[in-house]
C-alpha cells in the first residue's frame, strides 16, 4: 500500500451529508430514549416562544438560544459520559460516581445559568 493509501484508510472523511446523519441518529436516539432530553426540549421551545411572544429584542433572543443551546449540550455531554462509564463496568465503583456526578454538576451549572438568563430576560416583560 503507498503512503497515501494508508493515510486515506486512516483518516476516512466522510461526506457532510454522512457526517449530518450520523449526527441526527445521535438526536433522535436522545429523543426516544432519554427523559431529559425531553424535557430540555420542551421547556427549551416553550421559552423560546415565549421570547417571541414577548417581543424580545435580537440580541436578547440571541442570548436566549444560546443558553438554550447550553443547556441541550450539556446534558449531551452528560448522557454520552455516563454511557461511556457503563461500558466499562455494571459494578459500583467510587470513581465512575464521582465521574457521573461532574458530569451531571456541569448539567446543573448550565440550568442555573439559564434560570438567571430567563430571570433577566422575562421579570421585566411580565411586570410592565
Amino acid at each position: 500500500m503507498t503512503r497515501r493509501k494508508i493515510l486515506r484508510h486512516i483518516f476516512k472523511f466522510h461526506g457532510i451529508a454522512e457526517s449530518l446523519q450520523f449526527a441526527v441518529k445521535g438526536i433522535i436516539y436522545l429523543f426516544l430514549f432519554h427523559r431529559n432530553m425531553r424535557i430540555i426540549f420542551i421547556f427549551g421551545a416553550a421559552t423560546f416562544i415565549l421570547g417571541l411572544c414577548f417581543h424580545l429584542e435580537g440580541i436578547q433572543l440571541v442570548c436566549l438560544s444560546i443558553t438554550i443551546t447550553m443547556v441541550f449540550m450539556a446534558e449531551i455531554f452528560n448522557t454520552s459520559i455516563e454511557m461511556l462509564m457503563n461500558m466499562f463496568t455494571t459494578k459500583y465503583r467510587t470513581r465512575i460516581k464521582l465521574i457521573k456526578d461532574i458530569a451531571a454538576a456541569v448539567v446543573l451549572l448550565t440550568c442555573l445559568n439559564a434560570l438567571v438568563v430567563g430571570y433577566a430576560l422575562f421579570v421585566k416583560k411580565l411586570f410592565n
